[in-house]
């Protein structure tokens, strides 16, 4: 059992596809799209972060995602759909522990793509790869407990709920619950 993440995979990004996606990395001409996840009412519903005011946020997040993979601190992959070229979501471990083998993941979906399967797609393809190219031990889901969907995600690809920490995160003024699930590559059905 490998103890360390493989810090070979961040020679050269690596582009992985599926049946009807491309998984790349981020590029600037993404911001308009990634704009609009950032800021739509439903997608938001969901996220416990701030929404985006400007194009120059989004803008940012890329500049940042692509920084986060020079460090070897995070892998973010933008979702194309490869019918229509176009950017459809992202996926990403964007918070790496090296020392535990452990990464956190984060992703969205364009509203338009919910419940055609793209989600159980994207990790059918980027949670395998986790485990056996970056070589994680386990990959964690922390979600908010009204996100009803991506539990059932989650519990579907076999992830288990570690925690159910009560007003742990303070996000606009409130204390906002979260929950924590886990993935070990011996739980994956």
């Amino acid at each position: 059992m490998p103890t360390e993440i493989n810090a070979s995979v961040f020679e050269a990004f690596p582009e992985l596809e599926s049946e009807r996606l491309l998984f790349r990395d981020f590029q600037a001409r993404d911001a308009e799209d990634l704009f609009f996840l950032k800021t739509d009412d439903r997608v938001m519903a969901h996220m416990d972060s701030k929404r985006h005011q400007s194009l120059e946020d989004s803008l940012e997040l890329i500049r940042n995602n692509q920084t986060s993979f020079i460090e070897q601190t995070g892998l973010n992959w933008a979702i194309i759909d490869k019918s229509t070229n176009r950017f459809i979501g992202y996926f990403g471990y964007w918070r790496l522990d090296k020392v535990n083998c452990r990464g956190e993941i984060g992703y969205s979906l364009h509203p338009d793509y919910w419940g055609n399967g793209y989600m159980k797609e994207t990790f059918s393809t980027l949670i395998p790869f986790g485990f056996k190219t970056l070589h994680l031990h386990s990959i964690e889901a922390n979600i908010n407990p009204n996100n009803v969907n991506s539990e059932k995600l989650l519990v579907h690809f076999g992830f288990k709920k570690e925690a159910y920490f009560r007003e742990n995160y303070l996000f606009e003024g409130q204390f906002l619950d979260s929950i924590i699930y886990c993935l070990l590559e011996e739980d994956i059905k």
